[in-house]
């Protein structure tokens, strides 16, 4: 299998993969590298960012003297801002995608919004209010999970040296994904490796041929 616009896997037309998993987990990174592989194999595909706008907050806040997003504007509003600027985020992929007809390739989805939500221990209220208006976007035909070591997202976190993030909330944020009821669907792949393993990786669950062009294992159903 290999993806196009018109590809069918499993009797599912795939235009859109997601790319999600917790910070530091290299999902910018790898939606890139697999726009750009799709594009070097023929198929057309384009890279669409869904951020929530925490970081650019974050980046605000730091300038005035504070320490975080949530120091600047509270646990709440950040996540009603966060929710809000994600689902502006998705509606604009969904209306790129109208027009470009390409494989939309997804950093970051609704998903990572509802386990947001859930490591920062908001109201299970707030969860189905999300829900209920992210209802607009269709689930992704293929969703990536990029499963990291919340030590090795830390670590890597503080490399970049732009931002920074708790690791006892990467803990929750990573056991936030896997109580999703969404998490069945995941293509979980192991994203402790190098950017190159972990493309590597990538590739073989979706059947694309590797830097060679030597076809990879078929997918999983």
């Amino acid at each position: 299998m290999v993806i196009t616009p018109r590809t069918r896997t499993g009797g599912r037309v795939v235009h859109t993969v997601a790319l999600v998993g917790i910070d530091g987990s290299g999902k910018t990174t790898q939606a890139h590298r697999l726009a750009g592989d799709l594009n070097a194999l023929g198929v057309r595909a384009s890279y669409r960012r869904n951020a929530g706008g925490r970081h650019w907050v974050g980046r605000i806040a730091v300038a005035v003297g504070k320490r975080d997003a949530e120091d600047l504007i509270g646990r709440r509003a950040m996540l009603v801002v966060e929710s809000v600027l994600r689902w502006l985020a998705i509606l604009r992929t969904w209306l790129r995608g109208l027009v470009a007809r390409d494989v939309a390739v997804m950093d970051r989805y609704a998903v990572c919004q509802y386990a947001s939500l859930r490591a920062r221990g908001a109201r299970p209220a707030a969860e189905r209010r999300a829900r209920l208006a992210y209802r607009l976007f269709p689930a992704p035909d293929v969703t990536i999970l990029l499963a990291v070591t919340p030590q090795v997202a830390h670590d890597r976190i503080e490399a970049r040296g732009y931002d920074s993030e708790d690791l006892d909330y990467l803990f929750a944020a990573a056991a936030a994904y896997r109580s999703l009821p969404e998490y069945p669907d995941f293509v979980v792949v192991d994203a402790d490796g190098t950017p190159d393993q972990v493309a590597a990786a990538i590739r073989r669950e979706l059947s694309l041929p590797g830097p060679t062009g030597v076809p990879t294992a078929q997918a999983r159903p």
